[in-house]
């Protein structure tokens, strides 16, 4: 288990017993251990009790409840609850603005167990009438259950891709190499449905204590990895392998032009098209022909966007932060923390800033053929206004304008609150515009077309955000931006030294809505970059 995954573990147990109304001090000990875990950077399996002791606000129950977790894989007073508890109640617990209070209500008042009855019981307006829920509860309760069944049985990109891995290995001894990846997984989506296979071996491989075979029916092979993955595997002669592949990978709206692969590309003018690419529409590739350059490659980024330091929210020192751009090749870093209204994420007040941008020049004299860039993640406010005044906010390299609160908007309010910001004279990229979270959070609705043409019209660059869990700016609004002369900055938004290494996924993601390197900001070397931020942006 990663440090994240052990640290969720004490926030899935601090619900759990505040769902039973146990004590609350315990409760709250659990969630600041969950705070606090998640920002440790040794692995907590590899330390002593006595290590774990040590760290600040955890006691000696906590420490033992990582050492069973290490021991058994699960905490066993998390386990007697979940004993006490409807698997339904449970899943509740997942549920985006639903706390352990609410769902105990709705259980013990309603006798509700399950998500079905819980959809049920919002259609019929039996909410209502319950303490603490109200009209506006209840819709926004019914929209986000209707999210999460939906969303339940995906899986992220980032946490099914060495998964994807195995599975394959597995596949590949049985079918003796004629094995070849379809749909979701072919194309590498920001969120994958199922592992979807097909073969040419008419052999069906065995279940192990791993891969659990469930049905075998006209040549289709339907099985559980790990207990928790679905694969499908496609079998299929000789003859018929180009046709299902492409069947099984191109979108519908490519397959109209033509029966084969060879069709569509004839048809869409090319010699070849990426996996990645085989789902775009047909007025996309119209763009790429038009614009013309050379596909993003993950090689092709040369500095690190967005990133986030001990001065507000990070892990890691700024320090650390550039060492570990340097480790991995990268020429410049735009360290980019929190800004004094994200108080929940240590925003920095004036007088910090002070103190960071003296440690950056000093770092900067320090490092040679590497460069920090003074930024910040200006909140958005509600009125689409910016965090602090014009002349601390003139003082920075560049500025990555966001929303963090006041999330619950419609369209027209959205878009508003995001032009405004656009049209900041400091406004240098828009960070995450929708606000998403991939099978976690609905992002706000937002008139892209306007926000991209905004961007257009105020030289401001959108953000792709690299990271696993927001892929925002969607990757289908690419061609789009591209058109209207708009840069894409892939932006790991890391708050740790490995949270850089999300860009990969970021360039899977723009690759998919075909991003041209041209049109790539942080494909610019250091020296074009400068040249950049000083003509462009000042």
């Amino acid at each position: 288990m990663t440090n994240k995954e052990i640290a969720s573990k004490f926030n899935e147990l601090a619900k759990i017993m505040e769902l039973h109304g146990e004590n609350k001090f315990k409760i709250r000990s659990y969630a600041n251990a969950y705070v606090q875990l998640r920002k440790i950077d040794r692995s907590l399996f590899e330390m002593t009790q006595e290590e774990i002791v040590s760290i600040k606000g955890v006691g000696k129950a906590i420490a033992e409840k990582i050492i069973q977790l290490k021991e058994n894989g699960t905490i066993e007073t998390y386990e007697r609850y979940k004993a006490q508890t409807p698997p339904g109640v449970i899943k509740m617990l997942s549920i985006k603005g639903f706390g352990p209070k609410k769902i105990s209500t709705i259980w013990k008042e309603m006798g509700i167990e399950s998500l079905g009855e819980l959809l049920y019981a919002c259609n019929e307006n039996r909410l209502i009438e319950i303490k603490g829920f109200g009209a506006k509860t209840q819709e926004e309760l019914k929209k986000n259950v209707e999210f999460f069944l939906k969303s339940e049985h995906k899986y992220r990109f980032a946490d099914i891709e060495n998964i994807a891995k195995e599975v394959e290995d597995i596949l590949l001894k049985s079918t003796r190499g004629k094995l070849w990846r379809v749909g979701d997984l072919h194309r590498k989506e920001n969120v994958i449905n199922d592992l979807t296979f097909v073969t040419t071996s008419e052999s069906i491989p065995e279940s192990t204590s791993e891969f659990s075979v469930e049905r075998s029916s006209k040549g289709v092979v339907k099985a559980i990895f790990q207990d928790a993955y679905s694969v499908t595997i496609i079998q299929t002669s000789e003859e018929d392998l180009d046709d299902q592949i492409f069947k099984l990978t191109y979108s519908n709206e490519l397959q109209k032009l033509g029966k084969t692969e060879q069709d569509v590309l004839s048809r869409l003018g090319l010699k070849s098209v990426i996996p990645e690419m085989k789902n775009l529409r047909i007025e996309d590739f119209e763009i790429l022909t038009r614009l013309q350059g050379t596909i993003l490659e993950e090689e092709d980024i040369r500095g690190v966007v967005h990133t986030h330091s001990t001065y507000s929210d990070g892990i890691h020192t700024l320090e650390e932060m550039a060492m570990g751009a340097i480790n991995r090749g990268y020429e410049y870093l735009v360290i980019s923390d929190h800004s004094k209204s994200a108080f929940y994420a240590g925003g920095l007040k004036e007088e910090d800033l002070i103190r960071q941008w003296k440690e950056i020049d000093e770092l900067n004299t320090r490092l040679t053929d590497f460069y920090i860039f003074k930024s910040i993640e200006s909140d958005i406010l509600n009125d689409g206004s910016l965090d602090y005044d014009d002349e601390i906010l003139s003082q920075f390299d560049l500025v990555i304008a966001s929303v963090h609160s006041n999330l619950k908007m419609d369209l027209e309010k959205a878009t508003s609150r995001l032009i405004r910001a656009i049209e900041h004279p400091a406004t240098s990229i828009l960070g995450h515009p929708t606000g998403r979270l991939l099978l976690s959070r609905r992002g706000y609705p937002i008139d892209h077309r306007k926000v991209i043409d905004a961007c257009s019209a105020n030289g401001v660059a959108i953000e792709l955000n690299a990271n696993p869990f927001r892929l925002d700016l969607d990757w289908s609004w690419i061609p789009y931006a591209m058109s209207k002369g708009v840069m894409i900055a892939i932006n790991p938004d890391a708050h740790s030294v490995n949270g850089i290494d999300h860009i990969h996924y970021g360039v899977i993601s723009a690759r998919k809505g075909g991003l041209l390197k041209e049109y790539c900001l942080n494909a610019l070397n250091l020296e074009k970059i400068r040249r950049f931020l000083q003509t462009e942006w000042k």
